[in-house]
């Protein structure tokens, strides 16, 4: 079997650009909000703490929702499981263009964050479904690189439709791109066996790895009970990644304009010119996460446990060095520089990747869904504390916070998860 397709000619590839795409969508939906929140602010005269009440609302329902959009999706599949929420996601979006008060779009992002839940569940999954395991960090890292770009993207865009048409319009038009999105979904999505335009050749590499290996062993599908994921200490390692790193990601996503603004001093113009910046390096840096361990893995010979855990031990290392460095500086670029740093060894570390390393393909959605949700209650809670944190004091304790979590993250996954590239056998 040929082992070296051309990505250009190959199908999986353009699987991953759909998946790439709906994630950036899915974030530039979330993010309008981020974006627009001093201008709101200002409009309906909310304190610090309202927007973060708001926020924690978000993250709540889509906590609450994130373990049952996992079941949901590995029950219904992940063509007919991700359609439904990213049309229901788009549709909400567009929603908040009607909201005209606190409880108002509190309501539209306690909707947003129930529709919003089936992404990386059904994301992770379908990308398990299409790359072997070798390649599964590469592909959920171009998946999740649409996270970054979205927010990279939404920054220009909404900046440009709230400063021309007003905040509302650009509510709409983020909105409307989901469903461009959904009509390419249903026509080209389809699993590798039933796909059309797959060769066997490219079939046979999908499947060629110790998953692939487990599921022609055992033809039956019986569904893995609960209580055999939670009984594994793995799977603690893999919530531990997400219980610890999740608030991390939500500052990121939510409070990084703000705090240009607030404390750097950006307009909302300035903001548009700049502060794509880090969530372009976050998207580099969740690309990069996949490449550099397959790079070491081919031109090295090194085992994936090997070539993951160096990079994130790196990534680990650096974040703490560039938290510092941002607070002892004093210059808006240094400024955006750390940040960006910081946001493209986020990308690096890459902890929505651990479970597909680790577990087979029937448990991807579901076990990605319980993680979302224990590091959703996590993320909660650092939402109203980031608040007043912020309101009455300032972001120092943040970035200490954010400069620990990738530490504590990684020594949970050396000792609970141990190797990654291996994977579990539930039926022995």
């Amino acid at each position: 079997m040929k082992q070296n397709l051309s990505a250009g000619k190959t199908v999986r590839w353009k699987i991953a650009l759909l998946l790439c795409l709906v994630s950036g969508l899915n974030c530039l939906d979330r993010n309008s909000f981020a974006i627009l929140a001093t201008t709101i602010q200002s409009e309906f005269n909310w304190s610090d703490a309202d927007y973060a009440d708001i926020t924690a609302i978000f993250v709540f329902s889509y906590t609450l929702m994130y373990a049952v959009s996992g079941s949901i999706i590995d029950k219904i599949g992940t063509r007919k499981g991700l359609a439904v929420f990213a049309g229901s996601w788009s549709l909400v979006s567009m929603l908040h263009a009607f909201a005209g008060s606190i409880t108002q779009f509190s309501i539209v992002r306690f909707f947003l964050g129930i529709t919003e839940s089936g992404n990386f569940p059904g994301g992770v999954k379908a990308s398990t479904e299409w790359f072997p395991l070798k390649e599964r960090a590469l592909a959920i890292g171009i998946f999740n690189a649409g996270t970054a770009i979205g927010a990279a993207l939404a920054v220009p865009i909404v900046s440009f439709l709230a400063l021309y048409f007003g905040w509302r319009i650009a509510f709409i038009v983020t909105g409307l791109l989901g469903f461009i999105w959904l009509f390419f979904w249903l026509k080209y999505y389809h699993l590798p066996k039933d796909h059309p335009r797959i060769t066997e050749e490219e079939k046979a590499y999908i499947l060629q790895d110790e998953d692939a290996s487990l599921q022609k062993e055992q033809p039956d599908k019986t569904p893995v009970k609960l209580k055999q994921l939670l009984t594994r200490k793995e799977t603690w390692g893999c919530f531990s990644a997400r219980i610890f790193i999740d608030p991390v990601t939500y500052f990121l996503l939510f409070w990084i304009p703000k705090y240009l603004q607030d404390v750097q001093g950006l307009s909302l113009s300035e903001l548009g010119v700049t502060a794509w910046l880090p969530y372009t390096a976050m998207g580099i840096g969740t690309i990069l996460g996949g490449v550099l361990p397959r790079y070491l893995i081919n031109n090295y010979a090194w085992s994936l446990n090997k070539a993951r855990k160096t990079v994130m031990v790196v990534s680990s290392l650096a974040i703490p060095v560039l938290c510092y460095i941002l607070f002892a500086g004093s210059s808006i670029v240094l400024a955006i520089a750390c940040i960006s740093g910081v946001m493209l060894a986020h990308g690096l570390w890459a902890n929505i990747t651990i479970p597909s390393e680790i577990y087979p393909k029937k448990v991807q959605a579901t076990i990605t869904g319980l993680g979302g949700t224990l590091g959703g209650i996590t993320s909660v809670i650092s939402q109203k504390m980031i608040g007043a944190t912020v309101g009455m004091h300032s972001y120092l304790p943040v970035f200490i916070y954010i400069g620990i979590a990738y530490l504590i993250s990684l020594l949970c996954v050396q000792l609970l998860v141990g190797k990654l590239g291996i994977i579990r056998d539930f039926n022995k």
